[in-house]
């Protein structure tokens, strides 16, 4: 009892300091289904205050900050130059985003679809079997708990040292931190591998004013299930769609040059067919969502 104290002053103690609680996710799915031997990995971050908490992907949030500041130095000048925009520039693999809000964990959901960033309020609550068994893992005491969530069927093991009622992707509400959590069919696996005290990210400090960046996200457009659900339709029908609205948005005078992976210059007509097969290529690799539900 007196070690959980002294855990729980800890971390309430990082709030008046105006920090943030980081728990690192080793998060390893299979994105296709008809290969299972192919097993991705991505590390995602939980970041936690006592505001809520956001969780998205750390290799793609470290790519969007150095794109838009790659911009950024290239819009020094004014829009008179051009912007070079590098399509072999690694990102992410995990576009989406979930915050929750506290005290209520209200749930917000954010996924790119081409290159549009929808944000839809999450309606769906986890409904939790906390089971007797228990397990240690990594440092952690955790216990039992299963969910049917998404389209999936979920394990979770969670640890009451660990005073937050919250965990990766959309799954909070068992009394401590999910440590480890996975579906039945071992499709998606997401387990806690580290944590660090931080200050708070500003994202407006990554915003370029005045500027539509290309392929890396922009202003979010909230909608409901059911729109989100009809974007993706949309996408899938016509992959450039968003892209023509976002090239014919940009600033009178702006050039915007165009390069694949071998870094050669390519025009709008190549590169358009170039997203139309990715677009193809990338529906059939990709065909084992962690909620399967959201894209039907």
């Amino acid at each position: 009892m007196k070690k959980n104290y002294l855990l729980l002053l800890a971390f309430l103690s990082v709030f008046v300091n105006a920090q943030v609680n980081r728990f690192f996710y080793d998060y390893k799915y299979i994105s296709d289904s008809t290969n299972r031997a192919e097993v991705k990995s991505d590390v995602m971050l939980l970041d936690i205050d006592k505001n809520g908490s956001k969780y998205y992907s750390r290799e793609k949030f470290v790519a969007d900050s150095t794109t838009k500041a790659d911009i950024a130095r290239q819009m020094k000048g004014g829009f008179g130059g051009s912007i070079n925009i590098k399509r072999n520039i690694k990102q992410g693999t995990i576009n989406s985003t979930v915050t929750k809000k506290y005290p209520d964990y209200s749930v917000s959901f954010s996924e790119n679809i081409g290159n549009t960033t929808y944000k839809m309020p999450e309606d769906q609550k986890p409904e939790w079997n906390i089971l007797p068994d228990k397990q240690k893992i990594g440092e952690y005491n955790t216990q039992k708990a299963t969910t049917n969530y998404g389209g999936r069927s979920w394990i979770a093991w969670f640890s009451t040292d660990i005073p937050f009622q919250d965990g990766p992707y959309k799954f909070y509400g068992l009394p401590g931190l999910i440590v480890k959590i996975e579906d039945k069919t071992g499709s998606h696996i997401m387990t806690l591998i580290g944590n660090k005290k931080t200050e708070a990210t500003s994202e407006e400090a990554l915003q370029i004013p005045g500027l539509t960046t290309i392929g890396f996200g922009g202003k979010e457009i909230e909608i409901n299930k059911k729109q989100f659900k009809k974007a993706w339709k949309d996408y899938l029908a016509d992959p450039t769609k968003d892209m023509k609205q976002t090239m014919s948005t940009l600033p009178a005078g702006a050039v915007v040059q165009m390069r694949n992976q071998d870094g050669k210059n390519i025009d709008v007509n190549e590169m358009y067919r170039n997203i139309e097969k990715r677009a193809k290529e990338d529906q059939l690799k990709n065909n084992n969502k962690i909620e399967p539900e959201l894209y039907r």
